[in-house]
């Protein structure tokens, strides 16, 4: 395949590198000049992003492109502070017991604590209630926005620690583009990428294909998944507009066990899909869309056997959903006011049972599905074109434990145009999901919603002209009604028990040196009131690009410290914490214009081959080295 893009793209591509001037315009420096002024939506208002009172991140495409990442929660873990993803291999989470993915912002994220959506669509199995990390591909990435705090106004439940919103890709020109990657690399890793996007007059689609597969680092670790992708949108006036998009993934993962108690046969099978349509509108004065989806799972899971044991005789079984509609609309009926109303309705559960290899009749495990309404009303206001103040509302109902009110508030000061002082309130919840109520020994029918209160405060400054972007935020917490299992007469049960208070510190910079050289770097601070998991004490992140003519280099460094691996428990066991420094480069080099040509790139990941943990009882593998070819035609 490598040859065969060479040999169709090289020659076109090396005459028209004679037309090109020697230098070309780096879009990393691009996306991060002036961060302060990027439009963002994950409100579902489109507002300048230094209006808003939430502290909010914006992850580029170019950040992205430049990672030669397929997985996108890799690099939000290193561009976003507050922002850390578990990871036990050398590419895919899986799912089940020991599987990696879990997102924290600002210490709060185990389970389905934070919300990932896919244009605003909510993302997360229906019966175990959290969010698929390997259906999430960079390629199909334009922009990521992450809400770090409550997105509960909005969004509602899951939305308790934090939004992952996932902007995806779409043709704004008229044309045809299509990309075509390979990249292999240690332990057998081998990642395929095939895309096009499409715009003829009022319609436009953006098409992909993703295939990674590796033999992983360990014996027993395989991992394989294709992942499709699908959106497509049609302009039926100058006002409205038809879009839907689907995904799938078709995944395949064998998890080894701990590193102290290996596990065989621990082989799953999931297949994924989700869906969706919206009828947008734009006005002068208004906008808003009607938007209805649907996500679905399959899952064969065989849980594996110990050495010298029989393989087990039963086997997990399970199909979820979660459907719902939304309804939003934002109204402008005067100069600096913005007022945003929505209606959403979920749905969402599943049934899971346990088929006999020795033929026995099955046994069911779950089959239940919950309802949720909600309505809210946001509100904007401009004044003097320094100052805006923001509230609102949500009220929820749960079909099984009733109704909780969201409360958020909020302002954005603008003394300067160069500088920024924004604070926030906000409450956010998650509701029990099936797993914890209807499942397992450990299941208790009347969980009550876990929430917590946020408040923050952030100061943003930019210098000489945009070329320099900093933001520090203080941030505070206060979770209460956490879910936890505890022994209750000798037997465990999930009771509404636990509480925390999370504070700490966030900074981040864009920095632009000149035409050729931009750096980000990120740090955070989190002081926690009890040992959690996935959540670091330090987490320091660095990185470089250089463009001098047709090379890109980057460089970067990632530094985490007092990670909790393991916390301490009931049995006496030691809590386990780990500190590391992972230090990651690439190089390209670009055949043919800008925005079509030929890269031929190299990276390396732990370059230092540092030893490190994140998830107890899976080592991380050590150095890792890819190369590729990127075709652009």
């Amino acid at each position: 395949m490598i040859v065969f893009c060479i040999a169709i793209g090289l020659p076109s591509l090396l005459q028209a590198e004679e037309k090109q001037p020697a230098h070309r315009t780096n879009s990393t420096i691009a996306d991060s000049a002036d961060i302060q002024r990027i439009e963002v939506y994950s409100t579902r208002t489109r507002v300048h992003r230094n209006i808003l009172p939430l502290t909010l991140s914006v992850v580029t495409r170019s950040q992205i492109e430049n990672s030669s990442e397929s997985s996108l929660l890799p690099v939000l873990s290193q561009q976003v502070p507050g922002l850390f993803v578990t990871q036990k291999g050398v590419t895919g989470f899986g799912v089940s017991t020991d599987a990696a993915g879990a997102v924290n912002v600002r210490g709060v994220g185990g389970g389905n604590q934070v919300l990932i959506l896919l244009d605003g669509q909510p993302q997360w199995a229906g019966i175990f209630g959290h969010a698929l990390p390997d259906m999430y591909v960079a390629s199909d990435a334009e922009r990521v926005e992450v809400i770090r705090g409550p997105g509960s106004l909005i969004y509602g439940s899951n939305a308790m620690g934090g939004v992952v919103n996932v902007i995806t890709r779409k043709p704004e020109t008229d044309g045809s583009q299509t990309r075509a990657r390979v990249l292999f690399g240690s332990y057998n890793t081998q990642k395929y990428l095939l895309n096009n996007g499409y715009r003829h007059g009022r319609f436009s689609s953006f098409v992909s294909i993703n295939h990674d597969r590796t033999d992983g680092h360990r014996p027993d670790s395989r991992f394989r998944i294709t992942n499709g992708y699908a959106n497509l949108g049609y302009e039926l006036s100058e006002h409205y507009k038809l879009t839907g998009n689907l995904s799938l993934a078709d995944i395949h993962n064998q998890n080894p066990g701990e590193i102290d108690d290996p596990i065989l046969d621990n082989i799953m099978d999931i297949l994924r899909g989700s869906a969706s349509v919206a009828l947008e509108n734009t006005h002068a004065t208004h906008d808003g869309a009607l938007r209805l989806f649907y996500n679905w799972g399959h899952h064969k899971i065989d849980d594996g056997y110990s050495p010298g044991d029989q393989p087990r005789n039963d086997l997990f079984r399970s199909n979820d959903h979660h459907l719902g509609a939304m309804l939003y609309q934002t109204f402008r009926p005067f100069q600096g006011n913005r007022i945003t109303g929505g209606i959403d309705y979920k749905n969402w559960g599943g049934h899971a049972w346990y088929i006999y290899r020795d033929g026995s009749p099955r046994s069911d495990l779950v089959d239940r599905t919950i309802h949720e309404t909600a309505a809210y009303l946001s509100l904007q206001q401009d004044i003097a074109k320094l100052l805006t103040l923001s509230a609102g509302v949500r009220y929820e109902h749960n079909s099984r434990f009733g109704g909780v009110w969201v409360p958020q508030a909020g302002f954005s000061f603008r003394p300067t145009e160069t500088t920024t002082l924004r604070g926030s309130f906000s409450k956010g919840f998650r509701s029990p999901n099936i797993r914890e109520m209807y499942m397992f020994p450990p299941q208790n029918p009347d969980l009550e919603p876990e929430n917590m209160l946020n408040y923050d405060l952030t100061f943003a400054q930019t210098f000489w002209g945009g070329r320099l972007s900093t933001e520090l935020t203080a941030f505070f917490i206060d979770g209460r009604n956490l879910i936890e299992t505890v022994r209750t007469n000798g037997r465990p049960t999930n009771l509404n028990t636990g509480k925390f208070i999370n504070k700490g510190i966030e900074f981040d910079l864009h920095y632009r040196a000149d035409k050729d050289l931009s750096v980000d770097a990120n740090y955070s601070y989190l002081s926690t009131s009890r040992p959690l998991l996935a959540a670091p004490r330090h987490k320091a992140f660095a990185g470089a690009t250089y463009t001098p003519g047709r090379f890109t280099l980057n460089v970067n460094l990632q530094v985490v410290s007092r990670l909790y691996t393991r916390l301490p428990s009931a049995d006496e066991s030691a809590a386990i914490q780990n500190n590391y420094t992972l230090l990651g480069a690439r190089v390209a080099y670009h055949f043919g214009p800008l925005e079509r040509g030929l890269n031929l790139f190299v990276k390396g990941e732990n370059l230092t081959a540092a030893r490190y943990t994140i998830n107890y009882g899976f080592p991380m593998p050590r150095a890792l080295v890819f190369g590729g070819v990127d075709l652009t035609f």
